[in-house]
Formats: C-alpha cells, sequence, structure tokens
C-alpha cells in the first residue's frame, strides 16, 4: 500500500501547485480557451464552444510534462 500513498499524495500536490498557479496568474491566462481554432458559436438558444486549439496545446504541454517526469525520476 506505500506506493499507492505516495503517488496519491503526489497527485495531490500536482492538483494544489496547479490550484496555486491558476489562482495566482488568472488574470494573466485570460487568453486560455480563446486561441485561433477554437470554435465558438454563439445564437439565441444555442451555443456551443469546442476549444480545439487549446486542448491541443494543453496535450502538448502535459506529454511533455510526463516525459520529462519519466526521464528523469522513472
Amino acid at each position: 500500500m506505500q506506493p499507492i500513498g505516495k503517488y496519491i499524495m503526489l497527485l495531490g500536490l500536482g492538483i494544489a501547485l496547479v490550484g496555486g498557479i491558476i489562482w495566482l496568474l488568472g488574470p494573466r491566462l485570460d487568453w486560455f480557451g480563446r486561441l485561433p481554432g477554437d470554435v465558438r458559436v454563439n445564437r439565441p438558444g444555442f451555443k456551443v464552444f469546442a476549444p480545439f486549439t487549446t486542448m491541443l496545446l494543453l496535450s502538448i504541454l502535459i506529454s511533455l510534462v510526463l516525459w520529462v517526469i519519466r526521464r528523469f525520476f522513472g
């Protein structure tokens, strides 16, 4: 059970770190979700938001971070 506890603690610290970054940098991240390629349709009674570019960028960033973690700590 010790490895599971270690992973849960690391996950909690990671979530707290991301929350702190969003809290501190929130006003500076207003471009997030408004990148070219993010689809936004607003019509009366109908709204669609598909952040394609934002999610692609986020996926690349998370993949890079996980690669670095595996490379140096795995």
